[in-house]
């Protein structure tokens, strides 16, 4: 950064001659220029490189997985905002949203829930938390069996952020950057944004919220103390966090907050005057409090806590508490777009205000999901009032945004680019597959391109780019296999049916065809990776679930949760062994079960089995016991295709938005799952139950139960149960 003094400047010939010569030869142009040949009136700037002012801008359709609420009592139920049991059914539904923030906040900004969000009052709240420390990625220990067990981050939460250092700074400052512009945007004219950081980025961030938002709405620099255990070192020790509070304008929402003093302070303070009244008397007339500081002396999450989620970067509830507290009211609506355990949600919850959540990591949402459902109970507990909450993603059509085909192109023309796009997909899908794809003259097995490579002896097929694979797609690719007299394939698919296995599997083995079904991760869309032959294809999760029918009531049933199977790899037994030093040891995990593997200081290796029972995967299940009663319904931009993927760069902070006129409603082929039963494990509680509690239909019939797992590493697997009552 460096201050620059504007004045004027006539350049000498001499360096015309230079400045013209630079550009032919396409090399950028001194600094010293921009200030010279334009107008620029900021007198510090921080300038990385790479540095653009541009934003991302395409929008995508939210994809609403599931639908979570804790039933009410009858006299809660008044209206039509819940239905006959308790449910809510209208009104603002809170969202905790997975995938890459860049896109999502794109999405909220430009796309159909703008409209929900201004309905709501606007977003008058943002707090953030974001990855400062170079070294935070989203690897955590998972405890059993008396060991832990280090999940590594996967190559996609890699990606997005131990990348983001990935030239250091520069990398940080750029991604923030980005986001810190589309945050702004979404904002109401009064809201406030709160920036976490420490040392690391402290002064960075500084500098790119000045230019963000505006030296003139800067409000407070926060500084969160905590008590650390005193260590040697040859400095001072840190412990402080920043936080930058920052407002869209110069005027924001602003509750007084007082700091309680202790009985010392007030009795040391009782009898000296202040303006002629006693301190005393003033505090205790400010609810025996002074107007709070900006330095905030709070605990970390630690041990015993009862708040602890043994989630590494948690943050304090009473620290978010402040912030909610001083800059919102009942019922506005706060944002946490790096929510991690889900602190700010659980606590815009509590404090009666609407939220949206969103984190990148799968383990952050399934960690938030099962902190809000616990608050939903208490508040229900308490006979206080609570709002249901969603579950979406963009992970269904983050693969269209890759597929977009852009620009001013005829039906042809966009036809042509589109089926070259999508070969150039399935290129890079059975590159990272590690298969020989198949040329137009290469082997008989795929004249007709049903097939696109093979693997092992092993032919591989591509399912649907748009869709999940379904049983007409894989009656076909049985079919196709029994005219070439194939009897191994993979089919690989970012999805596939819910309820389709394990039918169409043992319907493959009884026609003398092994096929295997392998999920494309969504690393794939990740070139290094791929290059470097890092992407892993899994196999599917197994689960099995059995109804048990109450034999005094004809509709009532009961779902127990029978088996259920993960194949999950991480760092093989070999070289683990291998770099592994006498007297050590490791746990690994492989083909979906975990061993501690150590060497003693003989060399001689010890092999044990810590996951003794298929329950021990299990750290969720719920339950929808009439699934397919509720379409998921996306709004997309009209004259757009079913994924809804547009590029909207005319949109920005002083343009205004879409409005909802502009959308239309398209139901996607899936349902959404209504969360009616759940079961999880927490830190203070590791009981979990196996059958749920029994459900009464209303009337005779034929129903579809959904039942969904979600493993210790926070993946989940959905079955569907055909019931029979009356």
């Amino acid at each position: 950064m460096a201050r620059q003094e504007k004045k004027s400047y006539e350049l000498s010939e001499a360096e015309q001659r230079d400045l013209v010569t630079l550009i032919q030869q396409g090399k950028a142009l001194p600094e010293k220029y921009r200030f010279i040949l334009f107008e620029d009136k900021r007198e510090v700037e921080l300038v990385w490189n790479g540095k653009t002012r541009d934003v991302c801008t395409t929008v995508l359709p939210f994809q609403t997985l599931e639908h979570i609420d804790e039933p009410r009592t009858e006299t809660k139920t008044q209206g039509d905002l819940f239905d006959s049991r308790g449910r809510q059914q209208k009104g603002w539904a809170n969202k905790l949203i997975w995938g890459d923030n860049k896109l999502i906040l794109s999405s909220l900004k430009a796309g159909a829930l703008r409209q929900q969000i201004e309905d709501a009052g606007g977003l008058k709240l943002i707090y953030i938390d974001p990855p400062f420390d170079v070294g935070a990625d989203f690897s955590m220990d998972i405890e059993i069996g008396g060991e832990t067990f280090h999940k590594e981050a996967n190559l996609l939460e890699q990606i997005a952020y131990r990348d983001t250092w990935g030239r250091g700074t520069d990398s940080f400052i750029a991604m923030i950057y980005e986001r810190l512009i589309l945050m702004r945007d979404l904002l109401a004219k009064d809201g406030s944004i709160f920036v976490h950081c420490d040392w690391r980025v402290q002064a960075y961030m500084r500098a790119a919220l000045d230019e963000v938002f505006g030296r003139d709405c800067f409000k407070n620099e926060i500084i969160w103390h905590y008590r650390r255990w005193p260590a040697k070192s040859p400095m001072f020790q840190r412990s402080h966090d920043n936080i930058f509070w920052f407002g869209r304008g110069e005027r924001t929402v602003w509750n007084q907050q007082f700091q309680e003093l202790s009985e010392a302070t007030l009795k040391r303070f009782g009898g000296k005057k202040v303006k002629g009244e006693t301190t005393k008397e003033v505090l205790e007339e400010e609810s025996a409090g002074a107007p709070m500081r900006d330095v905030w002396d709070i605990n970390h999450v630690l041990g015993a806590n009862p708040e602890n989620v043994n989630y590494p970067t948690q943050k304090p509830e009473a620290l978010i508490e402040r912030m909610i507290l001083a800059t919102t009211n009942q019922g506005d609506l706060v944002a946490d777009f790096f929510c991690g355990s889900g602190t700010t949600a659980a606590i815009a919850e509590k404090l009666g205000r609407k939220w949206i959540a969103t984190d990148l990591g799968k383990f952050g949402i399934h960690t938030t999901r099962k902190r809000l459902i616990s608050v939903q109970r208490e508040k229900k507990a308490a006979e206080q009032d609570f709002r249901a909450f969603e579950v979406l993603n963009l992970g269904r059509y983050e693969r269209q945004a890759y597929l977009n085909v852009g620009g001013r192109l005829t039906g042809a023309q966009k036809e042509q680019a589109l089926a070259q796009k999508e070969n150039e997909f399935r290129e890079l899908i059975l590159r990272a597959y590690k298969a020989t794809g198949f040329g137009g003259n290469e082997g008989t097995q795929a004249q007709d391109g049903f097939f696109h490579g093979a693997r092992n002896g092993r032919l591989v097929v591509i399912g649907p780019v748009n869709l999940p694979v379904g049983r007409l797609f894989v009656e076909e690719v049985i079919t196709e296999c029994r005219k070439r007299g194939a009897s191994r394939v993979d089919v690989l698919a970012f999805e596939f049916e819910m309820g389709l296995f394990p039918a169409v599997l043992e319907e493959a083995r009884s026609k003398g065809i092994d096929l295997a079904p392998k999920y494309i991760p969504a690393e794939v869309f990740d070139k290094r990776a791929v290059n470097k032959g890092q992407v892993v294809f899994h196999d599917i999760s197994f689960v099995e679930s059995t109804p048990r029918y109450d034999k005094k009531n004809k509709f009532a049933v009961t779902i127990e949760l029978s088996d259920f199977s993960v194949y999950y790899t991480q760092r093989a037994a070999e070289a683990t062994i291998t770099a592994m030093k006498e007297g050590k040891s490791e746990v690994i995990c492989e083909q979906g079960q975990l061993y501690k593997v150590s060497k003693s200081k003989d060399g001689i290796i010890n092999k044990e089995r810590l996951t003794k029972h298929w329950t021990d995967w299990v750290d969720y299940w719920a339950v929808d016991f009439d699934y397919m009663s509720r379409k998921e319904i996306i709004k997309v931009p009209i004259g757009t295709g079913l994924s809804g993927v547009a590029s909207l760069p005319g949109f920005g902070a002083h343009q205004g938005e879409m409005t909802l006129s502009q959308f239309e409603e398209r139901w996607t082929g899936g349902y959404i799952f209504e969360n009616e039963w759940q079961s999880f494990r927490t830190r203070q509680n590791r009981d979990l139950e196996l059958a749920t509690a029994v459900h009464t239909y209303d009337r005779p019939g034929r129903y579809t139960v959904a039942v969904k797992v979600i493993d210790i590493f926070g993946n989940d697997t959905m079955t569907l149960v055909p019931v029979n009552v009356g």
